[in-house]
């Protein structure tokens, strides 16, 4: 059965839209077309003009920042995990990107700081420090395009507020799409 039928959607350039519904309503399907995860079986998905399935995969992947529902951090250090993104990026860059995800202040009260390990698939943080290190890790990314699918699912109240308030920073000079189960998730969203 089909997810989408007769669906479109354009999103200009710098543009922030919110994607919230109910579960199994296609939410996280439409990232996963948009990041190749799953092709189209008619239509097409379309950036800058350009059908994505004639770019190649990793460079599609390098233009999209991309947040999961469940990041995927590896047996190594923070610092590491965070430059999967951009190994070149200095140490000052990656501060800035956990400031950014509000993630600066856990790192620092860890005993190696940026260069603790986090353990088989980040196993040694709690869900919401491993989300903000994804995060950190797509601010660093620095791509046109972000797409946050339900990146705050796994954060308390307070730490949601806390990236909610750092979307203008985060999201700034990005087209971004968000998803979300809650509304007021998507409060700082264009549409």
């Amino acid at each position: 059965t089909s997810v989408f039928k007769d669906f479109s959607l354009s999103i200009p350039f710098g543009q922030k839209v919110g994607v919230v519904g109910l579960s199994g309503a296609g939410k996280s399907t439409l990232t996963k077309l948009l990041l190749r995860f799953n092709d189209t079986d008619s239509g097409a998905v379309l950036i800058d003009g350009v059908d994505i399935r004639l770019v190649r995969q990793t460079d599609l992947r390098k233009s999209i920042a991309y947040v999961p529902q469940e990041p995927l951090l590896f047996h190594t250090s923070i610092k590491d995990n965070i430059l999967l993104a951009q190994p070149n990026a200095s140490d000052k860059d990656i501060t800035r990107a956990l400031e950014a995800a509000h993630a600066a202040h856990f790192v620092s009260q860890l005993p190696d700081g940026i260069g603790s390990i986090v353990g088989e698939r980040g196993v040694k943080l709690s869900g919401g420090q491993k989300q903000r290190i994804a995060i950190a890790r797509a601010v660093l990314q620095s791509a046109a395009i972000i797409v946050l699918d339900e990146a705050t699912r796994a954060l308390d109240s307070e730490s949601e507020q806390m990236i909610k308030d750092s979307f203008t920073e985060i999201l700034k000079n990005k087209t971004a799409i968000v998803v979300a189960h809650r509304l007021s998730t998507l409060s700082e969203m264009d549409r």
